[in-house]
């Protein structure tokens, strides 16, 4: 079994494939989906052309069943999905709302592995919701 994403809210599937399916808006109203990497760490995406991202954009993500926010609890720009392994495991993923910003963190428990070449934008952030 490879690992299943799932919405936090509706506990529904979140990847198709080799894509994990999210709908994405900018405070003006751009939206669209994007298709992310199930590997944590490869920040490839794809989208539709129209769906325009500007690197240093916000956006905030959606579950595109159940079509709550994704937002995470412990910063503003930050979104939270969560993964099952094949072990059965659960990780809450986290991962910048900032377009070009790459910063995921996957979390269980106290134990927290970080990613990205600005994963240290929020790990203090990370760090303090686990010690709560």
């Amino acid at each position: 079994m490879k690992e299943n994403f799932i919405c936090p809210r509706c506990k529904g599937f979140l990847n198709v494939g080799e894509h994990i399916v999210l709908s994405a808006e900018t405070k003006h109203k751009n939206a669209g989906i994007v298709f992310f990497s199930p590997v944590i760490g490869n920040y490839t995406t794809a989208k539709n052309s129209g769906f325009i991202v500007k690197e240093g954009d916000k956006y905030e993500f959606f579950c595109p069943m159940c079509h709550e926010k994704l937002a995470a609890d412990i910063h503003d720009n930050l979104s939270r999905i969560i993964m099952i392994d094949e072990k059965n495991e659960e990780f809450e993923i986290l991962f910048s709302k900032i377009a070009g910003e790459k910063s995921t963190y996957k979390v269980v428990g106290e134990s927290v592995e970080i990613y990205g070449d600005h994963h240290s934008n929020y790990i203090d952030f990370v760090s303090l919701s686990q010690n709560k």
